[in-house]
């Protein structure tokens, strides 16, 4: 089993490149965002285990109050809030579909995977405990997890990520994802796309791709506006609406996530970080920091160390 760092969830592997499946746990500290808006081509479980959260897909918002499972298909912008502090979190599976194919190419393959690959078929979006194929679902997500080594108690850290190069872990995972949309196949439950997806949702991944791949650059909103053709005014009202944070505070919060990741990843000093995070100013990263960490970079370094 490997640690992963969840907070690369929508740029890193799910898995690895011969096993392209991993699970994540995350609990939560308080109210507010538990995982930021994010996509990617794999699909995703979400298992929810009681408390209160907001889960928005593709814009679409779904409130949470007690255990359930959501299934995330491939492409889908998702982000989720906690709403009452103490809420535990959520634990998920990140699969890619191509880990359940085989060579032959067979009946599953040609009239659920593939379709679902190419956008044509879609998972249900939640199944509740009252739906007689929710306890062998949840059974069998229970049992992938456990698969990753992943002890399912309170123990563990508030992120955590894990994938598995063992073979014969893999095998039982396979198994237990296949029989998964067995489950999902026998009720009936998969349905075919009747809409496309919602322009508003192709424009905001378009920025937020834009964004990832230059925050190390200024970034003015101008640049922003200019990707999806609409003026300033317009595109940070859009934006506010859509992601709950103006654009500066999102790509703010998002360096400082790469800042992070580099403190703990790397031995880079902070004026390097601050450089490499798209902060020509030491005074403004170091205020940034402090904002989003509530702490210094090199306590939060340090403090990284001594836990690991």
């Amino acid at each position: 089993m490997q640690l992963l760092s969840p907070t690369l969830k929508e740029l890193s592997l799910h898995g690895t490149k011969s096993f392209p499946c991993a699970i994540y746990q995350t609990r939560s500290l308080g109210k507010g965002p538990l995982i930021k808006h994010h996509w990617h081509d794999e699909v995703e479980i979400l298992y929810f285990f009681g408390g209160d959260f907001r889960l928005e897909i593709n814009m679409e918002q779904f409130f949470v109050h007690s255990e359930a499972l959501y299934f995330i298909n491939p492409g889908e912008l998702h982000s989720i809030y906690t709403e009452e502090a103490g809420s535990p979190g959520e634990d998920a599976i990140v699969f890619s579909l191509g880990a359940l194919s085989f060579d032959s190419y067979d009946a599953a393959q040609m009239q659920l995977i593939h379709p679902i690959q190419n956008g044509k078929l879609l998972f249900p979006r939640c199944l509740l405990p009252d739906h007689p194929g929710f306890a062998s679902i949840r059974e069998a997500f229970s049992e992938t997890m456990r698969s990753f080594g992943h002890p399912l108690d309170e123990k563990n850290p508030l992120e955590y990520g894990a994938v598995t190069d063992d073979l014969t872990n893999q095998l039982f995972i396979k198994s237990y994802l296949l029989r998964i949309l067995a489950i999902l196949s026998h009720y009936q439950l998969f349905t075919p796309t009747e809409r496309n997806l919602d322009k508003r949702v192709e424009s905001l991944k378009k920025v937020l791709t834009y964004i990832r791949e230059n925050y190390k650059e200024k970034i003015y909103i101008q640049n922003l506006a200019d990707q999806v053709h609409m003026n300033e005014q317009y595109f940070c009202r859009f934006f506010k609406k859509s992601i709950g944070r103006t654009p500066m505070e999102y790509i703010n919060e998002y360096r400082i996530k790469q800042a992070m990741r580099l403190l703990e990843e790397t031995d880079l000093p902070v004026t390097e970080v601050c450089l490499e995070c798209g902060y020509n100013n030491l005074g403004n990263f170091l205020r940034a920091f402090k904002k989003y960490t509530e702490t210094t970079p090199l306590k939060y370094r340090i403090q990284k160390v001594n836990i690991s």
